[in-house]
């Protein structure tokens, strides 16, 4: 899979953060000392990009950009772990190329109500069971837990595998007790996958 990219702009403790646990990171990280260099820039999509600044202001206008390629957390401070559990979650969405449904084998799944529903029954699912869902029909093979563990939690080296595996039980569970589907997310030894076709 190739790496998205995150933009960082006049934002350089965070930059030096990311940096020092790049390798460990799904996405790359492209720093910029201000707006106008980032403005010039020209060499990368920034459409399949998220963008992390302090300013925010012409940000959208001078690079045509849709609010959904700008991350403005507010909440200060934020440990870095939810940090990129953010940037996780904003780089899936983005890659789905701002749509609000996806289809998965006759379920829809809305990404703004966070709905899955299916011969009109609807089942609410939280910000991080759409975020594995989204990532295991877009990478459409098998993962493991650490691959999991990785690319959807972020760095994470004392989070436990159980983690991973506790919210893939939990929502297999509200997926078969809802629709009675018990092949929505399948198990192979050490991980999962989905053996769906979608649209």
């Amino acid at each position: 899979m190739i790496k998205q990219n995150v933009f960082i702009i006049n934002f350089n403790s965070l930059y030096e953060i990311l940096d020092e646990i790049k390798d460990n990171l799904s996405f790359d990280i492209i720093n910029h000392v201000n707006k106008e260099n980032f403005y010039k820039d020209k060499s990368f999509d920034i459409k399949n990009s998220l963008i992390i600044s302090k300013s925010y202001d012409g940000l959208n206008t001078n690079r045509n950009l849709d609010d959904k390629n700008i991350l403005n957390f507010q909440e200060y401070p934020i440990l870095a772990i939810k940090l990129i559990e953010l940037i996780n979650v904003q780089l899936i969405k983005i890659r789905f190329n701002y749509q609000s449904r996806v289809s998965i084998k006759g379920y829809e799944l809305n990404l703004n109500s966070k709905t899955i529903s299916k011969d009109n029954i609807v089942l609410k699912l939280t910000e991080k069971e759409i975020e594995i869902i989204l990532y295991l029909i877009e990478n459409n093979n098998k993962h493991s837990v650490l691959d999991l563990q990785k690319n959807i939690w972020g760095y994470a080296v004392d989070m436990e595998t159980h983690t991973v595996e506790t919210h893939i039980y939990r929502l297999r569970k509200k997926i078969s007790n809802k629709f009675n589907e018990d092949r929505f997310i399948l198990s192979h030894s050490g991980g999962y996958f989905m053996e769906l076709d979608y649209n």
